[in-house]
């Protein structure tokens, strides 16, 4: 039996899939049972560095998604369109498919799974999230016993290895991030990567399955690591912490269960944590339940191998099944009958609180003229505010100006937002410098 596959791009991750494919020697005896049936490209002539058949290539996508002959569409081509396009159609045309695109799944899910739901057919997407990373599917399967209350991921290794040269060096974040380029660990157009939409995703994502609902993507705060400085990576040095970009999605039981906190942000992260060791461009996913208590998922988050890894892993996900004859199963009504541990079958859709309700510590550093009081004001303004101070340091003199960084316990962000924006009133402070969160 074997089962044909039509691959929808042949970039860095298409690429990497084939050459999977097509060694199969050493791997799971069923990757000999897959077939590369048609692969689709943008041109037919372009230098590639893998040999593949010219009669395998076309420009045609359309012609895969519709083609009879294949059973599974492999979605690699990323962006929102045409791929959004070219899924649906393959949906309606009965195929699975497997996509790394976490930007068409975290934006049009409810459209892509709905319909693969009234098709009877897969839709996986592991390598959507973290690369190489397994964390999909444990959420699904594995980690499936657990109630879980949090989902903390450093997600997106161009910020992370921005900021850890930014840690090492001492390095600006503008000078780092041009160095990052040049290098290709930066994107010429960086803005998805340092303004967090990357992080956002692929965190509506993960929350979408570890809390069993959806999640609109724009109901996720998202902040990036622009405002980072320098100064803000030596502080944090010194007060113990480092700083890392976070995509955090959380539960609390306690207060309101119904509802999520959903986020990303920079965030000082205790040297003591776990994902505080994760430096460079790599990933991981830390996840909370009950009663597992903490998992971490550590590895490469981007890149051919790591990448290609996942896609041929749901590939081969949906070989199995086929293979056992549960993708053929009918219900009552006439579709195939999916497994609940594979398919996505939640309707509906989170609750997100409101920024403004978070209860977190921040980090603040402040630009003040250098008179006698001011530490006693700030204290007395922050009081008045309900947020509780756990230290307040004059670190010294910067630019005419006298520095002075506070750290919070746990406060609710809107108090401590109105506190800031009486503060920056105060005739004797020049700037509020920045403003960070606590782990």
């Amino acid at each position: 039996m074997a089962f044909k596959v039509g691959l929808l791009g042949l970039g860095t991750v298409g690429t990497g899939t084939v050459e999977i494919l097509r060694d199969p020697i050493q791997r799971h005896p069923l990757l000999q049972e897959l077939v590369i049936h048609k692969v689709g490209v943008r041109s037919l002539d372009k230098p590639r560095s893998i040999d593949i058949p010219a009669d395998l290539l076309t420009t045609d996508l359309e012609a895969i998604v519709t083609d009879p002959e294949i059973d599974i569409v492999v979605e690699v081509i990323g962006g929102l369109e045409p791929a959004r396009s070219l899924i649906l159609k393959a949906i309606a045309h009965k195929k699975h498919v497997v996509t790394a695109n976490k930007a068409a799944i975290a934006r049009f899910g409810e459209e892509i799974f709905s319909a693969a739901a009234e098709a009877g057919v897969y839709v996986l997407l592991e390598a959507a999230v973290g690369g190489g990373i397994p964390v999909i599917e444990p959420i699904k399967q594995s980690l499936c016993a657990n109630r879980i209350s949090t989902v903390t991921g450093i997600v997106n290794g161009t910020t992370n290895y921005i900021l850890t040269r930014m840690q090492t060096e001492g390095g600006d974040f503008a000078e780092i991030l041009a160095d990052a380029q040049q290098l290709g660990y930066a994107e010429a157009d960086p803005t998805a990567d340092i303004d967090g939409l990357d992080a956002a995703d692929k965190i509506a994502i993960l929350a979408s399955l570890a809390f069993n609902g959806r999640i609109k993507l724009p109901e996720v705060y998202c902040e990036g690591i622009r405002q980072v400085s320098a100064t803000d990576i030596a502080y944090a040095e010194k007060l113990g912490f480092v700083i890392k970009l976070l995509a955090i999605a959380k539960r609390e039981p306690h207060t309101d269960p119904e509802q999520l906190q959903l986020r990303v942000h920079p965030t000082l992260v205790p040297k003591s944590h776990p994902l505080a060791s994760v430096n460079d461009v790599y990933n991981a996913i830390l996840i909370e339940g009950d009663p597992i208590g903490q998992v971490m998922f550590f590895g490469r988050g981007a890149g051919a191998g790591p990448t290609a890894s996942a896609v041929v892993a749901d590939i081969l996900n949906i070989a199995a099944l086929l293979k056992v004859g549960r993708g053929q199963i009918l219900q009552a009504d006439g579709t195939p009958l999916l497994d609940p541990l594979l398919a996505c079958s939640h309707q509906h859709y989170c609750a997100i609180a409101p920024i403004e309700d978070l209860v977190t510590r921040f980090y603040a550093r402040f630009l003040t003229q250098d008179y006698p009081g001011v530490i006693g004001k700030l204290g007395t303004c922050f009081g008045d505010h309900e947020v509780s101070l756990e230290s307040v340091v004059q670190t010294g003199i910067r630019d005419g100006a006298a520095e002075i960084v506070v750290v919070t316990h746990d406060v609710r962000e809107g108090n401590f937002r109105k506190a800031l924006n009486e503060i920056q009133a105060f005739p004797t402070v020049a700037s509020v410098a920045s403003v960070l969160r606590v782990l």
